[in-house]
Formats: C-alpha cells, structure tokens, sequence
C-alpha cells in the first residue's frame, strides 16, 4: 500500500527571506530569490587565491586574509627585500625592504608591519612598514635569523631563531626588551596571537610536535601537535590557530588547528609546502610562497582558508 508521502512528497515552508535562526536541516523556498535553501554544515577548506608577483620562499608576512603582507625571503638564492600587498585577490607591489633578507620574523599589519632579523648574514635588524615604504626601528638584542614572531607594531613578539635558542624579546614600537624564555630552545617553528596570548608549535632541530603558550610573562606546555613539523606556516591566535604545511622531514600539505588545548586535522593545503608564511585568521586566513620540491622551487602560490561551520546552501532556483 502507497504511503501518503510517496503519493504527495513532503512540502516546504515558503517564506520571503530567510530564516534568521534555522536549524539544522531546515529546507526552505525563498520566493523573494526564487531559490530553494537547506541550512547544514560547510567544510572547512583552503580556496587558490592571486599569485605572487615573484616567487620566494624563507619570506615573512603580516595582515589578514584581505590586506596582506609579503616580505624578504629568497628567489631562489639571492636574498630578496621585495614586498608585496594582497587585497583579498591579487598581489601588487609595496616599498622595498631596505636590508634584503630571508628567514626573518614578522607581526602587524599591512600598514604598520614588523620585519626584525633574519639573514645571511645574521642580524639584528628591525624596520617598520606604513603602508608604503620599510624605516629603521630598534634593533633585536641578538643577532639572529630562522626567528618567529606574533602581535603588533607596537606590541610586537619575537622568539626562538638559531641557533635553537629560547629567546623572547617584546618590542614597544620602538625597542625590544627581553621576555620569558621558550622551555624548548628551536626554530623555523610555527607563530600566531599576541604579545601576551601567543602560541608556539613544532620547529626545528628536528620536527617537534610540542606547543607552548604565552601569557606576557612566561611560556606554559600546551596541547600536541599530531605530526612532528618544521618550516610551517602559522596564523590565528592563542585560542584559535593553524598550523599548515611543512616538512615532516618531507614537504607536506597537512593542516592542524588548534582550539586552545588540543590540535586537530583539518582540510589540507591545495599545494604541499615549507619555508611558507600565514597572516589572518581560522575563519578567513592566509598562505603564501614557500619551497615546492626538494630542488628549492619557490613558489607564487596563494591559498585562502575557512574554518567552516553551520551555513546556508542553495540547491535550486525557480
């Protein structure tokens, strides 16, 4: 015997907007847009966004996912002090680093950016970016390259660095002034948050899996990574962070996020690689550059991430 639901289906609400708390599985007709909508759950996933003008890896960066910033590193050998800013689609050029470097550190903003050490040969430096053109600041109190950091122009973060050092320093807006030691010296790590909320995980020598928090004060063990990585990219903050790409010793695409105590893995990079860097968010964050293959290519290759979530999806239109 037929059920009445195969003889008639199911019907759907219609409404002229939609709805402003639907749960999960809700369908429904929206005839404003004449389209059919189903409210579920959306992956998390990294998207291909504009390339670089020039490739590079080893570089550094800064910003959010719609105004990044990209700076120093190596094309190929030679040392670059190109920078470049990303609108959320393309890449265009900025002012010159005035002292071309790789593996250097980097925190802020597309229009108030720090570049500090790096190298060959190691140094000291620190500049300042405006939005338009790179200015001396306070110089580190090592000289140092391989070296990490988080936070802002004025309120700046930089650790570890080689030789596999526990250094801390916090930077003022104008000089840096020591801090709390890592509990594991290394570099080449991962970065993100703040001068007193930041996070460090994995790095070299080696590919470590510990993480370690920091309150502006000190650095307290947090959460495993779940693979052993160094020459990734970081970006979030303390209580939301990623960590993508990398070499295991082998180049990899693996993504990991972390919620403030523990890492999980998530969608993975679209283009396997390390010596990458990050800026943004776990909702809408950045990759770019990095090394592609064990023959040092450098790569142009800039990847967009969403964390996903509870989302509206429409599956048809009138």
């Amino acid at each position: 015997m037929a059920e009445y639901k195969g003889i008639k289906g199911f019907n759907i609400q219609t409404v002229s907007s939609d709805p402003p708390a639907p749960f999960a599985g809700e369908v429904w007709y929206n005839s404003t847009s004449a389209t059919v909508k189903y409210f579920g759950v959306q992956a998390a996933a990294w998207a291909t966004g504009g390339n670089l003008t020039t490739g590079r890896r080893m570089l550094s960066g800064a910003g959010t996912q719609t105004a990044g910033l990209a700076f120093g590193g190596r094309e190929g050998n030679p040392q670059s002090n190109a920078t470049e800013e990303y609108n959320g689609s393309s890449w265009t050029n900025g002012g010159n680093l005035a002292l071309a470097r790789s593996e250097l550190g980097g925190a802020g903003t597309q229009t108030a950016a720090l570049g500090f050490g790096g190298g060959p040969p190691k140094t000291n430096t620190t500049e300042e970016y405006n939005g338009s053109s790179w200015t001396g600041g306070g110089n580190l109190g090592a000289v140092t390259d391989k070296i990490v950091g988080c936070g802002t122009q004025t309120a700046g973060l930089a650790f570890g660095g080689e030789p596999d050092t526990d250094s801390t320093q916090e930077y003022d807006g104008s000089s840096w002034t020591a801090g709390g030691n890592l509990g594991t010296g290394r570099y080449l790590m991962g970065s993100a948050g703040t001068q007193t909320a930041a996070l460090a995980f994995g790095g070299a020598p080696g590919n470590k899996t510990n993480t370690e928090e920091y309150n502006g004060t000190a650095w307290t063990a947090g959460g495993v990574l779940n693979d052993g990585v160094a020459e990734q990219g970081g970006l979030g903050i303390q209580t939301a962070a990623l960590s993508f790409g990398g070499s295991l010793p082998s180049i990899t695409a693996v993504t990991e996020q972390y919620d403030g105590s523990s890492w999980t893995t998530t969608a993975s990079l679209n283009v396997a690689r390390k010596q990458l860097w990050g800026a943004g968010t776990i909702t809408a964050g950045l990759a770019f550059g990095g090394t592609l293959s064990p023959s040092n290519e450098q790569g142009v290759s800039t990847e967009e991430f969403s964390a996903g979530g509870p989302a509206t999806f429409t599956v048809g239109t009138d």
